[in-house]
């Protein structure tokens, strides 16, 4: 059993920058991939940006190539989602996953395990 719960989200003006942060508890989280999803008002749950179990392999969005960047700390049981220069179209709820595999997915149904979520508001 693995649970998560994200933090770091907040208000914040276009074109800056947000750190958020999924903190995972369970021993198996290091051998379980990682993912973000966002769902912003009325839009269905999308995919954001995936790392794999041991951090080697990432895989973003094209939304969001080049402005965010994955990565997990399994020491800390931690995985981040650190954003740049963020845009009004950010705006959403972030989640972070875990899925009983290596290799993060961009479908959703393939995770096993969700966090509450953490709002994003980026005002223009």
């Amino acid at each position: 059993q693995v649970q998560l719960v994200e933090s770091g989200g907040g208000l914040v003006q276009a074109g800056g920058s947000l750190r958020l942060v999924c903190a995972a508890s369970g021993r198996m989280f290091s051998s379980y991939a990682m993912g973000w999803f966002r769902q912003a008002p009325g839009k269905e749950r999308e995919f954001v940006a995936g790392v794999s179990w041991n951090g080697a392999m990432t895989n973003y969005a094209d939304s969001v190539k080049g402005r965010f960047t994955i990565s997990r700390d399994n020491d800390k049981n931690t995985g981040n989602l650190q954003m740049f220069s963020l845009k009004p179209e950010d705006t959403a709820v972030y989640f972070c996953a875990a899925a009983n595999r290596g290799w993060p997915s961009k479908t959703r149904n393939e995770y096993d395990y969700w966090g509450q979520g953490t709002q994003v508001t980026v005002s223009s």
